[in-house]
């Protein structure tokens, strides 16, 4: 299979630098919607990442100041008030199918949000394993403004791990704008910084998950995924298989070589 670092993306930015892949939301004059096409888009390059062995982390993020307004009014809202319910659970599976693919792709993603980040831009945030924000970051689980429910591509199953349940459904069922620093006070951004610094700051971040055990923090993702729905018994017996796995590769040994050498252990990623 090509390495994702020569995919030509159609419906958004793609950039990888070293072993950082950065995704941009682009349509600046209407705060970087979403389309049919730049879902499916979305959904088909996270599910590519999952067999790609160069790129080792993603940022996510909005061009022109802000994230994402959401799925665009006229070119997805306007059409599903026509389709039958066949062409509706057609398109709520496929949207789906972008958070699940970006919880399963191997590599961390980190999302850089300025400005508005709402709804399905909310989502594509909250999907996201790490969330750095701006002062002027303003995030909205907007479905109930449309008259819909809140459960929208897995809102009512991580947004309360994220940050509790009863802040994730005062959000959910109210559909308003948690201001920054509430944000990052209930956990949802995990540090605020000045908008010219929040796409560096990603990078930055995903740079050293990078250069870290790749292998590890795949596993660590996928421990982190599928532990919601376990005991603390089979959780600690999942964690024990999976460590011991880790323990087999030769980025552990690599890190012990460089430890007994008094070295910082260069890690492949095996």
């Amino acid at each position: 299979m090509a390495s994702m670092r020569d995919y030509e993306a159609r419906h958004f930015l793609w950039e990888v630098s070293g072993k950082v892949a950065t995704i941009t939301l682009n349509r600046p004059e209407r705060k970087n919607p979403l389309t049919f096409d730049s879902y499916a888009e979305l959904r088909d390059v996270f599910q590519r990442l999952h067999e790609d062995q160069e790129v080792r982390s993603v940022v996510i993020t909005g061009a022109g100041g802000n994230f994402c307004s959401g799925g665009d009014v006229f070119e997805i809202i306007e059409p599903l008030t026509r389709k039958d319910m066949a062409g509706l659970r057609e398109f709520t599976t496929m949207t789906g199918a972008v958070v699940k693919a970006m919880r399963h792709c191997p590599q961390p993603v980190i999302a850089a949000v300025d400005g508005i980040c709402a709804g399905a831009g909310a989502i594509l945030a909250m999907a996201s394993d790490m969330r750095i924000g701006t002062p002027r970051a303003r995030t909205a689980f907007l479905f109930v403004r449309v008259g819909l429910a809140g459960c929208d591509m897995g809102a009512c199953a991580i947004l309360p791990r994220i940050i509790g349940h009863g802040r994730a459904s005062e959000l959910l069922y109210t559909g308003r704008f948690m201001e920054a620093d509430e944000a990052e006070r209930w956990g949802f951004f995990n540090r605020l910084v000045e908008p010219g610094q929040v796409l560096e700051e990603a990078r930055t971040t995903a740079k050293v998950l990078s250069d870290g055990p790749t292998f590890g923090h795949a596993v660590t993702k996928r421990q982190l995924h599928e532990e919601w729905d376990m005991s603390i018994d089979d959780a600690i017996d999942a964690e024990a298989e999976a460590q011991a796995v880790c323990m087999k590769t030769r980025d552990f040994q690599r890190a012990f070589e460089a430890f007994a050498a008094k070295q910082r252990p260069v890690f492949e990623g095996n």
